[in-house]
Formats: C-alpha cells, sequence, structure tokens
C-alpha cells in the first residue's frame, strides 16, 4: 500500500503540484525513510548538494489544445535546468553517472536507420531516442517534460502567444553534442530546415507544414511563428517526431544528399548515450556520452540494443528467462502472456493504457500495374477496392472480438473506430458486425458474381487480392482469420508476411515495405504522437505531397492514396481551431470518415505490451512517445 501511495506522491512532486512542505508533511504521514525523502524533494526541486540556478520547471498538461499548466520551483546543481524526471531520479539511482553495467534490450523489429526525421516506424524513433532528443518529451498522462528546452511555453510564461499564431522556446544553458560543441538555437533552425527541403524526403515533414518562419534572436531562444493559430504547437520538436540534429554534422547532406550522411548509422546526439556501433537490422551498441548534461545519470554504462526475433521470443527472454532487461511491443497471444504471468519468474508483465490501433489498410490504387517503375501509382485506380460497395464487404468479414478476445486478451479490445486517444476525440458514432451474408450481398449489387471457381469476377477481372503484414505469429493468425471469410465470400486471398525491418524500412528501393504498399491489403498498427493528434491524421489527408508514391521517396503519409475533399477540409480547420469543443467534434468526424468510407478496417485497440526483469526500475513509460524516452534514468535495484 505505501508503495502505491509513494507512486503517487511522487508524480504529485514532479508534476510541480506540491511545495517542499507539503512534501515533507506526506512522506511523514507515510512513513517514509530518508532515502525516499530525499527523491521526493529532489522530484520538486527542494534537494541539491551544492544549488548555483534556480529556475522554473513547468509540467503542461495537453488535452488536445485546453491545456492546464502548473509551475513549480526545480533547483539544478550542474544543469542550468533540469526536467521534474532527471531530478527525480538523481536520488534513486545513486547519486552518481554509470556503475550499472549493460542494459540489455530486445526489439524483435530490428532498426534499420538512427536519423529519426528519416524513420519508418517505431523502431527507429526508439533506437533513435537513446542519442537524440526534442525540445520536450511526453510523459505517461501526455505532460510535456523539458528535454532541451529550459521550460515548457504557456500562455502564462508568455512562451505561447494568446492567438496561437507563435509559440518561443528557451533552451537550456551549457547543452553539449556528444563531439563537444555547443547545442544552439541555430541547430533547431537547422533541424527545420533539413525537414521542410522536400528532397530530403523527412518522413516527420507533415509535423512541420504548419511553420512559416523560426527566427532565433540569441543561442537561446527559438521563435517559431506559425501560418495560421495553431492548437498543436507541440507538435514540432516534441515527441518522436521533434528531434534535433546537430547544424555541423548534416549541413552537407540536406535535401537529395540526405540519405547518403554517416550520420545515419552514427548519429552525434545530446542525449545520455552515443552509438559505438550499429549494424542496420540487427544490433545497436551505445555507452555513456560523457558530454551529458547531467551530472548524475545515466545510470547504465551501456546499452546493448538487439533486433530482430519475433515478439513470443522477446517475451520469454524478457519475462521466462530474464536473458534480458526489457523486451519491446510483446505483440504475442493472450494464451502466451496468461502461461507468463508466473511469480517465480525474474521477469513481469507490464501492460500500459495505448493509443494505437491495429488496423487493416485498403489501397485504392493498383499494385499489379506498372507506369514508368511505380506500381500502386496515384493515377492508377484499384480495378476493384475504389468501389465503396466492395470495401463495405470488406469491413463485415473481420471477426474483430475474436481477435481482442482470443488473440489479444488484456493487450486489446475491439474497435470501430481509428482514433482512440484522447478519450475526448473518440467517436461513439460507429460500430462494427461480423455479418457475411450482408457482405455477400454488397458485392452481388455491385455486380461482382461468384464464377465456377468459387471467386467473384465481373468484367474479366477476378477478385483476388495479397494480404501482407510482418512476420509475427499473433499477425498470421490475424490474417488466417481474416483469409477464411474472404475465401468463404469468394474473394481469393494471398498472404504475404515480410520482416519488420524491411516492411517498416525507409528504403526507397525496396518494393516491400509498408508505404510502397505494393499489395492490395496491408496490416499494422499506427498511433498518434501528440495529445493532440493532427499528426495522426495527416495519414488520410489527401493533398498531393502527402501521398506515398515515387515522387517523394514513398515519404508520404497517406498509404492508401485515398483523397476526399471533406475530409481534407476538416484536417485543415482542426490545424487551425483553438476552441476544445470544436476540435473534438473535427476529429470525430475525420474518424468517422474513414470509417464509413471504409479506407482502414480498424481491429483492435492496443494497449502498451512489455517484459522487464523485476529489478529494473524508473522506466516511466508512455503511449504518447518511445519507450526511451527517459532511458536516461533508468535504474536497477540492488
Amino acid at each position: 500500500m505505501v508503495d502505491s501511495r509513494f507512486d503517487g506522491l511522487m508524480a504529485e512532486a514532479r508534476a510541480g503540484r506540491l511545495s517542499r512542505r507539503e512534501v515533507l508533511k506526506r512522506a511523514a504521514g507515510l512513513g517514509l525513510g530518508a532515502s525516499a525523502i530525499a527523491a521526493l524533494l529532489a522530484a520538486c526541486g527542494g534537494t541539491s548538494a551544492t544549488p548555483t540556478t534556480s529556475t522554473s520547471s513547468t509540467s503542461t498538461t495537453t488535452t488536445g489544445a485546453s491545456t492546464t499548466t502548473t509551475t513549480g520551483a526545480a533547483t539544478a546543481a550542474t544543469t542550468a535546468a533540469a526536467s521534474p524526471a532527471a531530478a527525480a531520479t538523481t536520488a534513486t539511482s545513486g547519486g552518481k553517472r554509470g556503475g550499472g553495467g549493460q542494459l540489455k534490450l530486445l526489439w524483435w523489429q530490428a532498426p534499420t536507420i538512427l536519423n529519426g526525421h528519416l524513420a519508418q516506424g517505431s523502431k527507429d524513433f526508439d533506437a533513435s531516442r537513446v542519442i537524440l532528443e526534442p525540445l520536450a518529451d511526453f510523459d505517461k498522462d501526455g505532460n510535456l517534460v523539458p528535454m532541451l528546452a529550459a521550460e515548457i511555453p504557456s500562455l502564462s510564461n508568455g512562451g505561447v502567444a494568446q492567438d496561437g499564431t507563435s509559440v518561443t522556446w528557451k533552451l537550456k544553458q551549457g547543452v553539449k553534442w556528444s563531439d563537444g560543441q555547443p547545442f544552439t538555437s541555430a541547430d533547431v533552425k537547422f533541424t527545420y530546415d533539413y525537414i521542410n527541403n522536400k528532397d530530403t524526403g523527412a518522413t516527420t515533414a507533415g509535423n512541420y507544414k504548419t511553420i512559416a518562419s523560426i527566427d532565433t534572436p540569441d543561442d537561446l531562444t527559438v521563435k517559431i511563428t506559425f501560418s495560421n493559430p495553431n492548437p498543436g504547437w507541440y507538435g514540432s520538436f516534441c515527441g518522436i517526431y521533434g528531434y534535433i540534429l546537430p547544424q555541423h554534422i548534416l549541413q552537407s547532406f540536406v535535401g537529395t544528399n540526405a540519405r547518403n550522411a554517416p550520420f545515419n548509422l552514427k548519429p552525434v546526439g545530446t542525449g545520455a548515450y552515443k552509438v559505438d556501433s550499429f549494424t542496420p537490422g540487427d544490433n545497436v551498441q551505445y555507452s555513456i556520452n560523457d558530454n551529458f548534461r547531467e551530472a548524475n545519470a545515466p545510470f547504465f554504462d551501456t546499452i546493448n540494443l538487439k533486433g530482430g526475433g519475433d515478439a513470443t521470443s522477446a517475451a520469454r527472454a524478457a519475462i521466462e528467462t530474464g536473458d534480458v532487461d526489457y523486451g519491446w511491443n510483446l505483440q504475442v497471444e493472450a494464451s502466451v502472456l496468461k502461461s507468463l504471468a508466473n511469480p517465480s519468474a525474474p521477469g513481469q508483465l507490464i501492460i500500459t493504457p495505448g493509443t494505437g490501433v491495429e488496423r487493416i489498410l485498403i489501397n485504392m490504387t493498383d499494385p499489379n500495374t506498372d507506369v514508368n517503375g511505380e506500381k500502386s501509382h496515384v493515377g492508377t485506380p484499384h480495378p476493384f477496392q475504389t468501389d465503396l460497395n466492395v470495401r463495405k464487404a470488406y469491413n463485415l468479414t473481420v471477426q474483430r472480438d475474436v481477435m481482442a478476445s482470443t488473440l489479444y486478451g488484456a493487450a486489446g479490445t475491439a474497435t470501430a473506430n481509428v482514433l482512440v486517444a484522447p478519450t475526448a476525440f473518440a467517436s461513439k458514432n460507429t460500430s462494427w458486425k461480423y455479418d457475411l451474408t450482408t457482405a455477400g450481398q454488397l458485392l452481388d449489387q455491385a455486380g461482382w458474381a461468384k464464377g465456377s471457381d468459387g471467386t467473384r469476377a465481373k468484367g474479366g477481372v477476378k477478385m483476388n487480392v495479397v494480404f501482407q503484414t510482418t512476420v509475427n505469429t499473433l499477425r498470421q493468425q490475424e490474417q488466417e482469420l481474416v483469409k477464411a471469410s474472404f475465401q468463404q465470400l469468394g474473394v481469393n486471398m494471398t498472404i504475404k508476411s515480410v520482416q519488420a525491418s524491411v516492411f517498416f524500412s525507409s528504403d526507397a528501393g525496396n518494393p516491400d515495405t509498408a508505404a510502397h504498399f505494393y499489395t492490395d491489403l496491408e496490416m499494422f498498427t499506427n498511433s498518434p504522437a501528440t495529445p493532440y493528434p493532427i499528426d495522426y491524421m495527416v495519414s488520410w489527408w489527401g493533398d498531393p505531397a502527402n501521398l506515398c508514391q515515387k515522387s517523394n521517396n514513398w515519404s508520404g503519409n497517406n498509404y492508401e492514396r485515398w483523397q476526399n475533399s471533406d475530409y481534407d477540409a476538416l484536417y485543415q480547420q482542426a490545424k487551425t481551431e483553438l476552441d476544445p469543443t470544436k476540435q473534438a467534434d473535427l476529429f470525430i468526424k475525420m474518424n468517422d470518415l474513414v470509417i464509413t468510407n471504409v479506407v482502414e478496417i480498424p481491429e483492435v485497440a492496443r494497449n502498451g505490451v512489455s517484459g522487464a526483469v523485476k529489478s529494473l526500475q524508473n522506466l516511466n513509460l508512455s503511449a504518447w512517445t518511445s519507450d526511451l524516452w527517459d532511458v536516461a534514468h533508468w535504474t536497477r535495484s540492488k
């Protein structure tokens, strides 16, 4: 009981909601020891051996664009402004840097690149996050936590303009890149220029389209001016899409030369670690960045991030055998998760509230017709999936309840929405059902009749589809469920499985990536990266530059190549709407258009599922960002 109450007290202290006096009073009431009280005081800025600077550390809870800001005083001995998370873990990590040995991580989807702005999928963002940092990141409640920023901008401190057209960031003093060069506002401006150059092919470019200009009046100030009022101002330079890049390293690798940079495989960053070696699709070795700004972090001396394998093996290695310290994204069958719940095991299952949805994407273009070396060409419509009745029939073939209960268990629930978080933006207008009879009637009405071989056809075209996803036991079972229903319906399906390192690769020359989408259907999980999910809804924005295609090296966000003027109008309005009630209405309407037009078939709203040895402490996992966002403060109990 004391442990859970201590955790709650720590959370309030970190958020700056309690004074030192209140912390001491409540800690005494819990009967806490001296070390625990020291940690709590550090969290609210109350302890420092030799305090030199007193600054304001702000945590902003973001729910849509409606923000509640709480500010607490933080005192840092060795940095100009430390985040609440950093201060809190200084005491729990033993008060010194290093000494924790090696941290063993297992990502069964192996990273292929370490430049987050050229990333395709979580595995690349995660491996990059160990080295690279945004101005601010998100904790589990969607609170902004300062990283390279000295404080979180708000209306009250003048950082956010009253009309929503600009935000001013103050940067931490004395921050250095791992090669010893100073970090300044010029690096932030350069990062924008790098991303905004269309020839760079940055996969994060959609998050920066709202910016009109960036000014850097001094080395520690960045003023971002938006083209219009921007309720999601933290969509740029925050979270996984916000990693800041070093100008002095990459200034010659902007545009068409971006993918040739040695930096992509061995980046220089401001994070707690640096890269020693990287084998794409296999392994990353990290060691402490001696120039990291926090003298008492990180705790672990080295990190070994092993990529590849499968989710089941990762689960067993982290929970059953303890061969690794942490196993990521344990997308395995419910029966396996249940079997691993053994109190005597060295590891434990960690389930956290999630924001992502496992879904089936429907290609609106023809993956079998080649146009100047490009399939799924924007100008070549799919021979039958552009018919809404066909897509409606597809939608009735997915047994979401079976997937959720039998395959996911506690790790997911059936859903009819593509947007499930934040809760205020989740639609209550949608529903789903499994009905092969009605599905068959819809195909009959569309003129797709069963032939002698049982496969539907019209005008000499047969309904043969290829359905791809990553190599994963659970996902292959999902595919088999869908295939069985399609076959009954008279749609012939071929299942294709692609190694995750390929499927989520940003390799413009590889036809098997999710972005190429050279099949009829594909399946994966996607989730919003900020609590104002405009970055997520860009997935269906129909601007030609946002459609995945050869001309942009398949770096667009719209994989299906679906275009709808009503959706585009709602999306544009949501980019500037400051009223929280109207925001919710816009996002719900966007979700509903995707669902009623059956652009995607949502299956399961997924919780975060990972495994960790019981000795691993201070994980601070958040569904809004990378699992490794706070790895600098992970520790191990003795």
